[in-house]
């Protein structure tokens, strides 16, 4: 019967170490790249290290256990003693784990301070240990116990110092997408203005033109004539949204792209003045929501069916910048997270990324979803008026 006993205990508990070994794996490492070969890797390492670390402080509890009762039965996990200890390290573990999937929304940031405290605690407790004289181990035990624990702490640096590197691995190939995003708006920009500068510049002889016409009573060439200087430059003499003038032409060029693909394109705008909003970060959250948008709407098979609506409305010192588009193909969610529909690899799939990057500086956030039939982007930003910055 006691047999038995045993068993049933050791499955249970078994049970309850794997189900929150893989709630710490899954918290700890970064979620948009689960099963990939780096993820695996890093996946053993924590599970290796995690059974290391429940054996270490399923001992270190019967051993204060022991010195606290005076008592050397929990040592050993065939008397009650040794299954109090053991049960309680297991309830610990349950508890932990039930925490974990009641908040979510916490970082893996949180979930690596606890454990990296637990596994100096644990440390600490090894050692504290060797000083006490109540209850008798023998000296290889917690010389062994000691090493693991010492094991256990540099498994900690080793994974943190991992996690920093592919931190900043992704923070740089975001940085290097946003630019190449930036630098071809710029070029286009460029391309632009250089037109208008053209016109500009023969601006003396146009007028000449003109004048002629008007003067023999071409009215009808002239106005074609009119049309032709001013197809160049239409979109940069478009509707003023914002007041920047590189997030104005950026809204508009988009605009008129959504159009030359039949995507109905409409713009709300409500942009507050003077505030500390860099044009850089503005146009790098607004041109990837648009960019985003007309790739899906464009792939819709019905022209009718085909839009893209922008939004921006400023809520007392929040700006809210909400891209709604329609779609052909609804995009997966994998891991918590939006995966692209693209195809062609490239620079596919970080536009989400990107923009996120860019609202972070004003603590702000990007969240996409699908509601029915239509794809929603909404970026939020906390923003600061001129006047309230040289106060």
């Amino acid at each position: 019967m006691t047999d038995m006993l045993l068993l049933l205990s050791g499955i249970l508990t078994g049970t309850v170490r794997i189900l929150a070994g893989l709630l710490l794996t899954v918290r700890l490492l970064p979620r948009q790249r689960r099963l990939s070969a780096g993820w695996v890797r890093m996946a053993l390492f924590v599970g290796i290290f995690y059974g290391i670390g429940v054996f270490f402080w399923q001992f270190l509890l019967g051993a204060w256990m022991g010195v606290l009762f005076r008592s050397p039965d929990f040592l050993s996990y065939e008397t009650a003693g040794g299954q109090s200890a053991l049960w309680l390290l297991n309830i610990l573990l349950g508890g932990a784990a039930a925490y974990g999937s009641k908040n979510r929304e916490r970082s893996g940031k949180s979930a690596f301070r606890a454990f990296s405290a637990v596994t100096l605690a644990g440390f600490l407790a090894v050692i504290t240990l060797s000083e006490q004289t109540v209850l008798e181990i023998p000296g290889d035990t917690l010389y062994m116990w000691t090493i693991l624990a010492v094991v256990l702490m540099m498994s900690v640096l080793v994974f943190n110092i991992n996690r920093q590197y592919e931190v900043e691995k992704e923070l740089a190939k975001l940085k290097s997408e946003q630019a190449g995003l930036l630098e071809r708006d710029y070029t286009s920009l460029n391309r632009a203005y250089q037109v208008n500068a053209k016109l500009f510049h023969d601006f003396h002889n146009h007028i000449g033109v003109l004048r002629q016409f008007l003067i023999r009573e071409k009215y009808g060439e002239a106005v074609r004539y009119l049309d032709e200087l001013q197809a160049p430059v239409q979109d940069l003499t478009a509707a003023v949204w914002t007041g920047d003038e590189t997030a104005d032409y950026l809204i508009n060029s988009k605009a008129a792209a959504a159009e030359a693909d039949g995507i109905r394109f409409q713009a709300r705008v409500e942009f507050p003045r003077h505030t500390n909003i860099r044009s850089v970060d503005l146009c790098a959250i607004l041109g990837n929501l648009l960019d985003n948008a007309i790739e899906a709407a464009r792939q819709v098979p019905e022209r009718s069916g085909r839009t893209v609506d922008l939004t921006i409305r400023r809520i007392h010192q929040m700006l809210v910048i909400k891209v709604e588009n329609s779609f052909a193909a609804a995009p997966v969610r994998e891991g918590g997270e939006l995966k692209t529909t693209k195809t062609g690899g490239g620079l596919h799939g970080w536009g989400l990324k990107s923009a996120q990057t860019a609202a972070e500086k004003y603590e702000g956030m990007v969240q996409a979803g699908v509601s029915g039939a239509v794809f929603r982007a909404v970026a939020t930003l906390s923003y600061q008026g001129m006047e309230e910055i040289h106060e």
